[in-house]
C-alpha cells in the first residue's frame, strides 16, 4: 500500500510539474492523460490490494454528456473508489488537505475545487468555480461531487447542497452499495483497521442515468437537487430527511455540552428558511439550552428547569409560556421546539419598542430607573403570585449593583434572554385590555356605570389604577384577568 501510495506520488508530481497557473488553468494533453490513465490505475490497484471487491452497474457519461457526477451516500474515504473508475475527475475538498504530505499532492493534480471554512465567501466562490467549469465547453474535466456534505450511515439521503445544481447542466447520478454483513461506519484509525481486519469489503458502484434539468428545474436548483435525491433514494430503497450537514455540526457540538448527540437534530434547511435563522446564531441557542437543560438527562427542558432558569416560579401563566414552546404537548421542550418557539414567540416580541414599553411599565414613579419595589410589582401582578420573590432575578439585570436598573441594563438583559419578552408582551396585552375596558366604561351614560344591583358601585372605583395606569394598586383583584392571557 505504502509503494502504491508513494508511486502515485510520483505520478502526480510529473503530471503537475512546472504546470504554470496552477488550480486556476487546467491540465492538459500528456499531463491529463497521464492522470487519468496512470492514477486512475495505481488507484484502482490500490482499492484491491487493500481487499476491495467492486462491482459496477451502469454506463459512465461523458464529459459532453454530463459535466458533473453527484455521488451518494458519502459515508467514508473509501467513496473515493468512484474517482477511479470514472477517469479521475475534479472533485471539491477542503483547502487544508492540500497541504497534507503525499496525499495533498496527489489531490492537487485532480486539480480540486478548493473550499476553505475560514474563509466566509468561501461557499459563494466554490458554487462560482463549479459553474465556471462546469460551463466551460470540455476545457475543465468532469466534477465529482457528494452533494450530502458529509458523511452518514448511509441509511437515508439527507439533504442536497445546492452547488452541483446551480450551474443548470445535466448531472448523472452515482450510487454508493456496501452489502457486506459487517459493515465499517466509523472515524478513520477505526475505519481503516476495521476493513484490513475483513478477508474482502464488497463494493457496488451504480451510473445511473443522466438526469437533464428541466426549464422548471434549472429555475430553481432546490428543486433540481430534491428530484434527483429522490431518484437517487428511490433506487437505494432508502427514505429521504431533511437534516444537513449543519445538523451534524449541531449534534457534534451537543455531544460536546454533555447532551445527547440527536438533541442537535433539528432538520435546519426546514427551518432556517422557514423563520430566516443562521446557523451561528442557532448554534448560540444551543449553548443557552444546554445550560437550561443541564439537570435533565433527556437532554429536554421540563417545566422544573424552565422555571428554575427564569427564576420564576412554576405558575399558570409560566405554564401556558411553556406549552406554547411545548409543540408535541409531551411535556418538555427539545432542542427544536426551543428554537423554533424563541423564532416565533419571543423574537418578534423582543423589539426595541416593546423593550421601552417594558422599561415604562416596570418604571411607576416615571424617574428613569427601576427600583426593586416597581420591579417586583409589576412582576408579582404578572404572574399572579402576590408574595413572589424576585431578588435574585432583579440582582442578575443589575449589572452595576446599583439597587436600581437603567434603561441601558434592562435592555442589555431583554436582548439576551428573549424568554421573558412573552411575559412582558402578555401582560401589556392585558393592561391595554383592562385600560381599554376603563375608557369604554368613561364614555358610557352615568346610569351604566352602576351594577343593577341597590347597592351598586361605580367600575372605576372597584378597580383602582396607580398613577402611571400600568400597576394595580391591589393584587388579588388584577388576578382576575390572567385567564385571559392564553389568548392574548
Amino acid at each position: 500500500i505504502t509503494f502504491i501510495l508513494l508511486l502515485s506520488w510520483l505520478v502526480a508530481s510529473i503530471a503537475t510539474y512546472r504546470h504554470h497557473g496552477g488550480g486556476s488553468v487546467p491540465l492538459k494533453g500528456w499531463r491529463r492523460r497521464m492522470i487519468q490513465t496512470s492514477l486512475s490505475c495505481l488507484t484502482r490497484t490500490l482499492f484491491f490490494v487493500m481487499g476491495f471487491q467492486v462491482k459496477v452497474k451502469g454506463k459512465v457519461a461523458s464529459l459532453l454528456e454530463a459535466p458533473i457526477f453527484v455521488a451518494a451516500p458519502h459515508s467514508s474515504f473509501f467513496d473515493a473508489i468512484v474517482s477511479a473508475l470514472t477517469g479521475m475527475p475534479s472533485i471539491v475538498s477542503r483547502a487544508e488537505n492540500l497541504s497534507t504530505p503525499v496525499f495533498g499532492t496527489i489531490l492537487s493534480s485532480l486539480q480540486p475545487v478548493a473550499v476553505s471554512r475560514q474563509d466566509p465567501d468561501s461557499r459563494k466562490n466554490t458554487v462560482a468555480e463549479i459553474t465556471n467549469r462546469a460551463l466551460s465547453g470540455g476545457q475543465w474535466p468532469q466534477i465529482l461531487i457528494f452533494p450530502e456534505g458529509t458523511c452518514t450511515n448511509r441509511s437515508c439521503l439527507i439533504t442536497f447542497k445546492q452547488g452541483a445544481f446551480i450551474p443548470r447542466v445535466p448531472v448523472q447520478p452515482v450510487l454508493l452499495r456496501y452489502p457486506n454483513k459487517l459493515v465499517s461506519r466509523t472515524f478513520l484509525k477505526e475505519l481503516f483497521v476495521m476493513t484490513m481486519c475483513q478477508l474482502f469489503t464488497r463494493v457496488e458502484v451504480e451510473f445511473l442515468p443522466v438526469h437533464v434539468p428541466t426549464e422548471e428545474e434549472k429555475k430553481d436548483p432546490v428543486l433540481f437537487a430534491n428530484r434527483v435525491r429522490q431518484t437517487m433514494a428511490t433506487a437505494l430503497n432508502v427514505p429521504v430527511t431533511d437534516h444537513t450537514f449543519e445538523d451534524c455540526r449541531l449534534m457534534i457540538s451537543a455531544g460536546q455540552l454533555t447532551l445527547p448527540m440527536e438533541a442537535g437534530l433539528v432538520e435546519f434547511t426546514k427551518i432556517s428558511k422557514k423563520l430566516n435563522l443562521k446557523w451561528n446564531h442557532v448554534r448560540e441557542q444551543l449553548d443557552t439550552f444546554a445550560a437550561i437543560a443541564s439537570a435533565s438527562k433527556g437532554g429536554r427542558i421540563g417545566i422544573e428547569e424552565f422555571a428554575e432558569y427564569l427564576k420564576l416560579p412554576i405558575s399558570d401563566v409560566l405554564k401556558e409560556l411553556f406549552q406554547l414552546f411545548d409543540r408535541n404537548g409531551d411535556g418538555t421542550i427539545d432542542f427544536r421546539e426551543y428554537v423554533i418557539g424563541l423564532s416565533i414567540l419571543c423574537n418578534p416580541a423582543n423589539t426595541e419598542e416593546t423593550i421601552q414599553m417594558a422599561f415604562k411599565l416596570f418604571d411607576v414613579d416615571e424617574d428613569g430607573t427601576i427600583t426593586e419595589n416597581e420591579f417586583a410589582c409589576i412582576i408579582q401582578s404578572a404572574l399572579g403570585v402576590p408574595e413572589l420573590d424576585v431578588s435574585n432575578l432583579f440582582k442578575e439585570i443589575d449589572a452595576d449593583e446599583t439597587g436600581k436598573l437603567s434603561y441601558d441594563e434592562f435592555k442589555d438583559f431583554a436582548l439576551k434572554h428573549p424568554e421573558y419578552a412573552k411575559l412582558f408582551t402578555t401582560y401589556l396585552d392585558l393592561q391595554r385590555y383592562q385600560l381599554g375596558m376603563l375608557e369604554e366604561d368613561d364614555i358610557q351614560p352615568p346610569e351604566a356605570k352602576y351594577t343593577p344591583v341597590g347597592n351598586a358601585v361605580p367600575v372605576s372605583e372597584t378597580r383602582p389604577v396607580a398613577r402611571n395606569k400600568v400597576c394595580p394598586a391591589d393584587n388579588e383583584e388584577d388576578n382576575s384577568g390572567t385567564s385571559d392571557k392564553k389568548d392574548d
